[in-house]
């Protein structure tokens, strides 16, 4: 906690994050109670900048939230026409058919979207509605109260030097309050991590599971592209090696969107994910549709994929998590912004009431049980199998039994009841001497391109004279112990190429971190096997800047 005077703002609900859950619970404050005092603070530069998704999406959440969003010209402009499914070789392909897959896998009635204008245009209709909107505004801190509630944020401080002290063009903030703070950063939100610490939240509850999931905009040939095309493939290149998958999206205006995940649960640490996604591309099926094109964009984010038995306790004293905060996503489906929607309106919903009965600063416990056993909870329920079946059993017994599963589920039952997840990623990496390297083709420039070439397409840019947001608890782990250990895994499993380890003849080698190239993934808070890199916010508007994802 710093000792810098702020003024305070006050507010009935200070929201942090300006994605599908935090605009969701803004516009549903607001269409209860337009008298509401409603405030969005987001770290990107403008609203949509740090989005990054697939994404197909469910519009259940838009179609409660706004039913008339079609009128009101919310960007859904492709709908899905065709949905394919392939097992990868490293020359063929096998096409699954849809007719085994559980009704919840078909894409019909989903819309191909950039989730980062899905947030742009949600916005406008918050700011309609009378909800402050700042961007640019990085919350730094929570406030707690006399009786360890949570009251308030820290947003926009700036001008620290980079060890930390007020520079001369210092500005310390402000404190926003709030009767009630929601959370709804995204996976591994940095105040989330500290509530979930403070309060105890995951406390009986599996670890959360994490995936990183890297993506391009592609601009193809007319005569290759196909609007409305969802394509999911598994197998090539990961292998034995680890779970994932890939996406490719026909979008309009000849875009294609080519994304990559790798599940963060991973046991070897030579696995370099980056590598993996851009050696996928030079599969027969995708190099072909790539041939003549050219890609626009590039990013990267975590996703949390533990599913139902890894949510948390989702309230504590004036605070409610929401969405990837807590984590939502339908793994199979590969979809969890409908889920932050919902979550978004129904921890609205849960304030409201709580406001009208003169209440604040408590446990939104409606909201949990909302979740829990409603529209999200049941979503959850039903494929809570599949991940954990994947991680133990590996790819072609996840399909069997998890198909398997996702049926019977669909009828209301399992025969497997909840299946755990054990160790958390991290806890995943073995040790370097139990594996061999991996050979990866160096990136030829026109399908597959080196890291940080990729980088600048993020259009990612911190002010290099503030403090590094990326913090070692202990800065000799990754030389005294990573290194020997485990060959220090944060050189490749970093989608951005933050992370070195410079060895110079005649001196000891040493760990750099360029955090001016982070992408904000948050992969490094997950999947340090020592756990020892902590990703705090950096200055507001600092990071990526991405277009259309």
């Amino acid at each position: 906690m710093s000792d810098a005077t702020r003024e305070a703002m006050e507010y009935d609900v200070v929201i942090v994050g300006a994605g599908p859950a935090g605009l969701s619970a803004a516009i549903r404050l607001k269409q209860l109670d337009p008298s509401r005092e409603v405030v969005v603070l987001e770290k990107g530069s403008e609203v949509g900048a740090h989005i990054l998704s697939g994404a197909v999406l469910d519009p259940c959440g838009l179609d409660a939230l706004i039913p008339d969003w079609k009128e009101k010209g919310a960007p859904l402009n492709t709908p899905v026409k065709q949905d394919n499914f392939y097992l990868l070789g490293e020359a063929g392909r096998l096409r699954v058919p849809n007719f085994p897959m559980p009704p919840l896998m078909n894409n019909h009635g989903n819309y191909i979207v950039s989730m980062g204008n899905v947030c742009r245009w949600m916005a406008e209709q918050a700011e309609e509605l009378g909800v402050e909107i700042f961007p640019g505004m990085s919350c730094s801190e929570l406030i707690y109260g006399e009786n360890g509630e949570v009251k308030g944020v820290v947003a926009g401080e700036f001008g620290k030097n980079p060890d930390g002290t007020p520079g001369p063009a210092y500005e310390p903030g402000m404190e926003l309050h709030g009767k009630y703070v929601f959370l709804s950063e995204g996976v591994r939100g940095s105040l989330s991590k500290e509530v979930i610490a403070k309060y105890d939240l995951s406390a009986g509850k599996e670890p959360q599971k994490f995936g990183l999931g890297m993506k391009e905009i592609w601009e193809i040939d007319p005569e290759k592209h196909n609007e409305g095309e969802v394509t999911h493939t598994m197998g090539w290149p990961l292998g034995g090696n680890a779970g994932g998958g890939s996406f490719i999206y026909h979008l309009e205006n000849n875009q294609v969107y080519v994304g990559f995940v790798v599940h963060l649960n991973y046991k070897n640490p030579y696995l370099y994910p980056y590598m993996e996604f851009q050696r996928f591309k030079h599969h027969p099926m995708v190099a072909e549709l790539l041939k003549g094109g050219k890609r626009v964009a590039y990013g990267a984010r975590a996703i949390s994929e533990g599913g139902y038995q890894s949510m948390p306790k989702m309230v504590a004293p004036g605070v409610a998590l929401l969405g990837c905060s807590v984590g939502m996503v339908n793994v199979p489906r590969i979809k969890g912004n409908h889920n932050a929607m919902l979550s978004g309106k129904a921890a609205a919903e849960a304030a409201h009431d709580a406001l009208e009965a003169g209440r604040s600063s408590d446990e939104l416990s409606a909201y949990e049980d909302e979740v829990r056993n409603g529209a999200i909870g049941s979503d959850l329920k039903k494929v809570r199998n599949v991940k954990p079946l994947w991680s133990k059993y590996g790819l072609g017994a996840s399909l069997a039994m998890g198909g398997l599963d996702m049926w019977t589920n669909t009828v209301g039952f399992s025969v497997l009841g909840t299946l755990g997840h054990g160790k958390s990623d991290a806890e995943a990496t073995e040790p370097a001497s139990k594996h061999k390297q991996i050979d990866y083709p160096k990136p030829d420039g026109k399908l597959s391109f080196d890291r940080l070439t990729n980088v600048s397409f993020s259009m990612t840019n911190h002010e290099e004279s503030q403090p590094a947001h990326l913090t070692l608890k202990d800065a000799s782990v990754p030389i005294s112990v990573n290194l020997p250990k485990y060959d220090e895994p944060a050189q490749r499993y970093c989608p951005a190429g933050v992370y070195e380890v410079v060895s110079e003849e005649g001196k000891d080698p040493r760990f750099v971190i360029n955090f001016q190239n982070c992408v904000h993934c948050k992969t490094c808070d997950i999947k340090d096997p020592s756990q020892n890199i902590n990703w705090v916010t950096p200055q507001g508007g600092d990071g990526p800047n991405y277009p259309n994802m």
